[in-house]
């Protein structure tokens, strides 16, 4: 299945669909970003340069542009500094910086920024390609150390499960601010800005060509 085949069935698969008045806000913000002289406001200079790699490499262009094209990056930069809470920005970060080490440290290269796609997609595709036992165990890892951190403890999670939570969140979201752009809500899902009539039931090959609605 190509990737606009994909995308065009997704609306009700990511749980990220609903659109609330700051996530439509992030996105019109977005857009007024210039993409080359970008300036991050949550990542450091070299973790938004790694994250505008991973999300090119998450979804490269095809039919439809790359993930960083679409701005996805400076989504995912502003999602985190405007909405995550504190907790979950340290997680980021904590799980962030773990991946980026062991890339660092498989490539021997010194710095986030000189990582090439070929370092990251390495470390991207071990972390997430694992057994059904090790998701199991990653997840269940990452679900106490977060109750442990909200009860006020201190908790460690190894490498290896720190840059699998990276890699699975960054996934995701990168999937979820593709979806919600412009470009996708408007050429690749089925959008109609002015509703017409409300059809409790029907098919939606017969209604939409088989696609999932934009908004």
């Amino acid at each position: 299945m190509d990737r606009r085949k994909a995308l065009k069935n997704m609306g009700a698969a990511l749980g990220y669909t609903v659109a609330t008045p700051t996530l439509l806000s992030l996105v019109q913000s977005c857009k007024g970003e210039n993409a080359v002289t970008w300036t991050p406001d949550f990542l450091s200079a070299e973790q938004g340069s790694a994250v505008t790699k991973l999300v090119d490499i998450i979804l490269p262009a095809t039919d439809t542009p790359s993930a960083s094209e679409l701005q996805v990056h400076i989504f995912i930069d502003k999602f985190s500094n405007e909405v995550l809470d504190k907790e979950e920005q340290d997680f980021f970060r904590m799980s962030m910086d773990k991946f980026l080490a062991k890339a660092l440290n498989n490539s021997g290269k010194e710095k986030a920024s000189n990582l090439g796609s070929e370092d990251l997609e390495a470390i991207l595709a071990s972390s997430l390609k694992i057994s059904k036992e090790q998701l199991t165990q990653n997840e269940e890892a990452i679900s106490e150390y977060k109750k442990t951190v909200s009860e006020g403890g201190s908790a460690e999670l190894n490498d290896d499960t720190a840059a699998y939570a990276f890699a699975s969140n960054l996934r995701g979201t990168t999937i979820w601010g593709y979806k919600t752009s412009e470009y996708v809500g408007e050429k690749v899902l089925k959008y109609l800005p002015i509703p017409g009539g409300y059809v409790a039931c029907g098919d939606l090959q017969e209604l939409t060509g088989g696609k999932a609605w934009s908004l």
